[in-house]
């Protein structure tokens, strides 16, 4: 009796595990939950806890065992997606950056959206000129330590804080300038509210950047916005669509389409090609989340798109949540006293520091100021000039830098593609959405083959090393990666090409076959019943199969019930 219930509590516990999520405050939420657990079920535990109800604009990120990251899927179970043992470590972020932050219902909502857009900031995804760097480093200052106090605050108090990857003197002193002077009397939740619709202009509000290539080798960052689909490269955002003009996402292997109609007459595809068919994937899903999201009317529009035209081939995926404009309408009903905010203020993070003395440009050695911050991922070439350092250019949401042409010069592509920056756009935090475990033997190596060192002082090693990349050779302006339907494409991609269509040729071929089989064994099945129909009348007169009949058939039936009544034999004796 006593080893049945040990036994029975073993399995209770192996159906258990433990799960940390880590949110945007950089607090840890811990809970147990049952290995047959979905997404879903974990979400409702997190928005309960910070007491969240527009919630659909956030969702929950983890990397897999080969450092590929995911959105959970919450229609799924939470074991069969990590594909790892437990405990398993996540981190909750904004997924649906909402198009007009102050149209938010809750403050709650809007804290948690300004925390992730202060995140962007400092790892360089969040783009801008030097006087915006200024005015939202001055909002996020006044939020978090008030009004400025001569007491409290000291000469030079604003240097004690990272709002950017790197910064200057000059820019620290104009931070201050602005605290100072323009900020006074700003409650946290006017500096926040500020803070979010001036980002909200910024060219690159919302990105989530992914590393890839384009058709010539050049680097590049896709990334999808509240407003379309954009694509960064080297200092200028070379192309925009907006949802409205995207009508098709395909991948295929490692190779991301974007089909596109303009004008109603003109139709481009864009080819980029991901570090590996997991990222291009992870891409491809992304892009059909965010289409769905922002640009259907209702839910119920959403429908199951495949990777490729074929139904046996490539993967199919349904978005499964709410729609933007559904999340308007069911914020706009909720009714109740606002939730207690409890503002964590500028305290030391291990992925997201306020405290800290970050690096000046001024302290610095010239060659080291245009070192590359971090180290993309494997298979992309390090960038030389770091494009995370503030401050920047930028441009409004307003132009559209679409070209109308196909590949273009590099010189005559300025005319056509908006300079966002004077250095080369790279995210220090582009692909490492999640936390690893600090005792790990791997975790040096796991963050910086993310691209995103998770600390201080790795960023000065990553730095450093990536300076003995940049040295190299400087980084050449790739033409653009437009490519209309009639572009000649390299000789590598002439092999892969032939290669797919090999592929493709043998999965019809084999498809083919096992239909005819099956078809076959339903047409024996059909005629050897005793189904008393016209035209399986006549085929069981025909000699044809009365020869097969007894030839073949019965005695294939004989000797499977004599193996049959053998097995069942054997088994009743044992």
């Amino acid at each position: 009796m006593l080893s049945r219930l040990m036994s029975s509590s073993v399995r209770s516990l192996d159906r258990e595990c433990n799960c940390t999520v880590r949110l945007l405050d950089d607090s840890e939420y811990t809970c147990t939950i049952q290995r047959d657990a979905k997404g879903q079920y974990l979400f409702d535990l997190i928005c309960h806890h910070l007491n969240l109800l527009e919630k659909d604009y956030f969702g929950i990120r983890y990397v897999d065992p080969d450092k590929q990251r995911h959105w959970l899927e919450f229609t799924k179970s939470i074991a069969k997606q990590m594909k790892s043992q437990p405990p398993f470590t996540m981190c909750l972020r904004v997924k649906f950056y909402p198009p007009d932050p102050a149209a938010l219902k809750e403050e709650i909502t809007r804290y948690l959206v300004f925390l992730q857009v202060k995140r962007d900031l400092y790892h360089g995804r969040l783009l801008c000129k030097t006087s915006d760097a200024a005015l939202l480093a001055a909002y996020i200052l006044q939020a978090e330590i008030g009004d400025y106090d001569p007491g409290k605050h000291p000469e030079g108090y604003s240097s004690k804080f990272q709002f950017f990857p790197k910064h200057s003197e000059k820019l620290e002193r104009r931070i201050a300038e602005i605290h100072k002077t323009e900020l006074i009397g700003q409650t946290p939740e006017t500096s926040e509210l500020n803070f979010l619709q001036k980002a909200q202009t910024l060219e690159t509000y919302g990105v989530d950047p992914h590393p890839c290539k384009d058709v010539s080798g050049n680097p590049a960052f896709l990334a999808f916005t509240p407003f379309g689909f954009t694509v960064l490269q080297g200092n200028r955002r070379v192309h925009f669509l907006k949802w409205e003009e995207v009508t098709k996402l395909k991948f295929e292997a490692k190779t991301f389409h974007i089909y596109a109609t303009q004008n109603e007459d003109r139709k481009i595809i864009l080819t980029y090609f991901a570090p590996t068919p997991e990222a291009c994937k992870h891409l491809w899903k992304c892009g059909v989340e965010n289409q769905a999201f922002y640009k259907l009317e209702k839910s119920s529009q959403v429908r199951t798109v495949s990777s490729s035209n074929l139904f046996f081939k490539g993967s199919r995926f349904r978005y499964s949540g709410k729609v933007a404009k559904e999340v308007m309408e069911q914020s706009a009903r909720i009714k109740r006293d606002p939730p207690e905010i409890h503002r964590a203020g500028m305290v030391p993070s291990r992925s997201c520091p306020s405290i800290t003395h970050g690096p000046r440009l001024t302290s610095v050695p010239r060659t080291r100021r245009r070192a590359v911050h971090i180290s993309i991922m494997e298979g992309l070439e390090s960038l030389r000039d770091s494009a995370h350092s503030t401050p920047v250019r930028s441009v409004s949401h307003g132009d559209s830098f679409m070209s109308s042409r196909g590949h273009l010069e590099d010189g005559s592509e300025a005319s056509t593609s908006g300079v966002i920056s004077d250095e080369t756009y790279s995210p220090s935090d582009s692909v490492l959405p999640t936390p690893v475990a600090e005792h790990g033997v791997e975790l040096p190596s796991a963050r910086h083959l993310n691209g995103a060192p998770c600390s201080i002082d790795e960023e000065k090693e990553s730095e450093a090393r990536a300076l003995k990349e940049g040295q190299a050779g400087e980084f050449r302006p790739g033409r653009k990666a437009l490519r209309m339907v009639r572009s000649r494409p390299s000789q590598g991609t002439d092999v892969e090409d032939l290669n797919k269509f090999i592929l493709s040729v043998l999965r019809l071929f084999l498809v083919t076959i096992g239909l005819l089989f099956a078809l076959l064994l339903l047409l024996i099945m059909l005629t050897e019943s005793d189904l008393d129909i016209a035209f399986l009348r006549d085929i069981r007169k025909t000699p044809e199969f009365q020869q097969f009949h007894f030839e073949y058939f019965c005695p294939l039936r004989r000797w499977f019930a004599c193996k049959l009544r053998w097995i069942g034999g054997f088994l009743i004796s044992k």
